[in-house]
């Protein structure tokens, strides 16, 4: 019976052995096969891969430094050289990953503020146009922000905080562009909201200027002269020479300083400009005010039940 048994498992395991056997043989061929090598040969290769534009190959011979010498100080160098490869392949997703893990298993190591600026830049790079999703900004400002803050006196840090100065510039125009959707729109208060986070929260951008006139615009157009004028005095203080004052102080005053131009494409009033609009909108008022003068006033006065 024992016998029988052990046949019978062995015919099972047979098929079974192939199959492994012929797994083995696969992944052999599709894997690069292991030559061990000196570490200062293998480094090297790696680097004049680098420096002949070999990104993709310069990335695998540094990993390979590591996965043979894992205790040596090349694989350390490998490391952080194999995400730079990747860095310059493009291969950002990929630096990202190798630069964490290079953070993670040297915190102390000389090389860190340079592989936070690193992945900084990864971010940086993939930064998409105002029309886009801004997740990549906000990354690349959370990764300069901690760069500054761990290592400010870094030579990394200067140019992390013009970096970040620009990253500010991006969202604030995202904000700007949807403000400018919603004017197209006529909905003055969701455009007034996204005008004022750009003056509150990015105020040391290049959209300040713009961000106050379209302000004054919304204003005006809810019929709120008072909150316009305040703000014009804010544009006019902080920005005397820009052309968005002179905008402004025109729909403000009433007053034509220079041609008409064309209305850009988010304004809402077809071929009118803004101080068009602002006249038409007080010749409506002159009229109905005059309208309800010239009324005949009701001197008959009614029942407290009457409702027809």
């Amino acid at each position: 019976m024992k016998q029988i048994k052990f046949k019978s498992i062995l015919k099972l395991a047979a098929p079974i052995a192939i199959v492994a056997l012929l797994g083995a043989c696969s992944s052999n061929k599709d894997e690069t096969p292991y030559v061990e090598q000196p570490v200062e040969q293998l480094y090297n290769d790696a680097h004049n891969d680098l420096l002949g534009g070999k990104y993709k190959e310069a990335a695998k011979k540094f990993d390979e430094v590591e996965r043979q010498h894992p205790y040596s100080i090349w694989a350390t160098k490998a490391q952080l050289m194999a995400a730079y490869a990747h860095y310059e392949h493009e291969k950002y997703d990929d630096a990202v990953i190798a630069l964490d893990r290079f953070i993670q298993l040297h915190p102390s190591n000389k090389d860190v503020p340079y592989a936070t600026y690193l992945k900084g830049l990864s971010y940086y790079e993939q930064i998409s146009d105002v029309g886009r999703d801004q997740m990549m900004t906000d990354q690349a400002q959370k990764t300069f922000r901690e760069l500054i803050k761990k290592y400010p006196t870094s030579k990394y840090a200067r140019d992390a905080r013009l970096k970040l100065d620009l990253t500010f510039d991006h969202l604030a125009g995202k904000e700007m562009e949807i403000g400018r959707y919603y004017t197209s729109r006529n909905q003055c208060i969701a455009a007034l909201a996204r005008f004022k986070t750009v003056v509150q929260k990015y105020d040391t951008t290049t959209h300040v200027p713009e961000a106050l006139h379209r302000m004054i615009e919304c204003y005006m157009q809810l019929g709120l002269d008072d909150e316009a004028k305040r703000t014009a005095a804010v544009l006019g203080h902080n920005f005397p020479g820009s052309q968005w004052y002179v905008d402004t102080y025109q729909i403000v005053e009433r007053k034509r300083l220079r041609d008409k131009e064309d209305p850009a494409w988010y304004w809402p009033f077809e071929e009118k400009d803004a101080l068009e609009a602002l006249e038409e909108q007080d010749g409506k008022k002159a009229e109905d005010l005059r309208a309800r003068k010239e009324q005949p006033e009701n001197t008959e006065e009614e029942s407290w039940w009457k409702f027809w």
